[in-house]
């Protein structure tokens, strides 16, 4: 059974509901997809699939599985490079980032509507929040994402439980805000860290990671570690060059 879609009501007792936009990169995910799309709740407006090229069938089997589906060529490669692609095709007042291998579930999607919708501007899961976990981080890697937790705390402020995860949610209108730029998986933490540089309202949800259902992650520890690690440091660098800017003088019209 399906959860009911989020709502809130006007002062005249009417319900409102945004329309909500679910945006999943897939690379050669044909195996994984039938565990992922039929368990995305039917009241989602639009559902698009990010095609990086896949030579599986992963676009065919995604109009099987969900009529009506929206397949979105990715321009560039990479992660983040897919879900530009699925942003800038996205029409719902609210995006949600979905992973393509069943790691993430789509069960999850009221929560984060929910508080979207009760007020925050940008939700993000954390695994590591009472009622999340995983099945699918290593101790090294567990370390890894604690110290760079730590790094944006002391860099940016916020108290941030989780960064190196994607399971997140926002109003589309913040996008101009957030400025993405990145390609591959730092695109996570890219968003995490300029929601919280740019003032916005962010709030976690606990979320499990399950194991990826077929084939293997294309994640990779150092050469990653180093890209989220380099972004966290060139935003920081960013900030400082903004703070140290002096204001343009005030125009008079006298």
């Amino acid at each position: 059974m399906q959860a009911s879609p989020p709502h809130v009501h006007t002062r005249a007792g009417e319900e409102t509901l945004p329309s909500v936009s679910v945006v999943i990169p897939a690379l050669n995910e044909a195996e994984n997809l039938p565990h992922v799309l039929p368990r995305i709740p039917a009241w989602v407006d639009e559902v698009l699939v990010v095609d990086g090229h896949s030579t599986d069938g992963t676009a065919e089997v995604a109009r099987a599985l969900r009529p009506g589906v929206t397949i979105v060529t990715q321009e560039g490669k990479g992660k983040g490079a897919a879900l530009r692609s699925g942003f800038a095709a996205a029409s719902g007042d609210i995006v949600v980032m979905l992973d393509a291998d069943g790691s993430m579930d789509p069960a999850h999607i009221p929560a984060y509507v929910g508080l979207l919708r009760t007020g925050a501007d940008f939700v993000k899961g954390s695994r590591f929040l009472q009622g999340g976990g995983t099945s699918d981080m290593p101790l090294y890697r567990r370390m890894g994402n604690s110290g760079f937790v730590l790094l944006v705390r002391l860099a940016f402020g916020g108290r941030y439980s989780d960064l190196c995860y994607g399971y997140n949610a926002f109003w589309r209108c913040h996008l101009d805000v957030l400025e993405l730029d990145g390609d591959g998986f730092e695109i996570e933490t890219m968003m995490n860290v300029r929601a919280l540089r740019a003032g916005l309202r962010v709030a976690e949800v606990p979320s499990f990671e399950a194991k990826r259902v077929y084939g293997n992650s294309r994640l990779r520890t150092i050469p990653d570690g180093f890209r989220v690690l380099r972004t966290i440091l060139r935003e920081r660098f960013r900030r400082q060059q903004a703070a140290s800017q002096p204001l343009e003088p005030r125009r008079s019209d006298a």
